[in-house]
């Protein structure tokens, strides 16, 4: 039951992320403008509330990555993501090259002209959770 939880959370943080990039890329300005209003706030304080967690204790290691076993030093890479992303901007890499292929990219995102019609699972959620596959 916790990994179907697990998938449910995952596949709505997805979709929400996805429904962001999808206005980011084909609202106007006035609709942008609204967007950014409502949601950077939001987004900034998720960055917080996870970089918060993932602050270097008193001996320079990462609680959250850190194990019993083997300790994770800061920064940690939820820190070096977040400079990728934040503060480096342009200069990050677009994509992480060992998560390639992990998720089909938008429509938008698709190569030679215009996006192709969304396919059912698209128009449904893409990130459904398959029972029993």
């Amino acid at each position: 039951m916790d990994q179907i939880l697990g998938q449910v959370l995952r596949n709505a943080v997805w979709e929400r992320l996805d429904m962001l990039s999808d206005l980011a890329n084909r609202a106007d300005a006035h609709s942008l403008v609204s967007v950014a209003r409502s949601e950077l706030p939001r987004l900034t304080e998720g960055w917080r509330a996870m970089l918060l967690a993932h602050e270097p204790d008193e001996r320079g290691d990462c609680p959250t990555c850190s194990t019993r076993w083997h300790r994770c030093k800061a920064p940690c890479s939820v820190w070096q993501v977040a400079h990728e992303h934040l503060v480096a901007g342009g200069l990050a890499p677009q994509q992480d090259p060992k998560r390639q292929g992990r998720r089909k990219p938008l429509p938008t995102q698709t190569r030679g002209g215009s996006a192709p019609a969304p396919s059912p699972a698209e128009t449904t959620g893409r990130h459904a959770l398959i029972v029993g596959a």
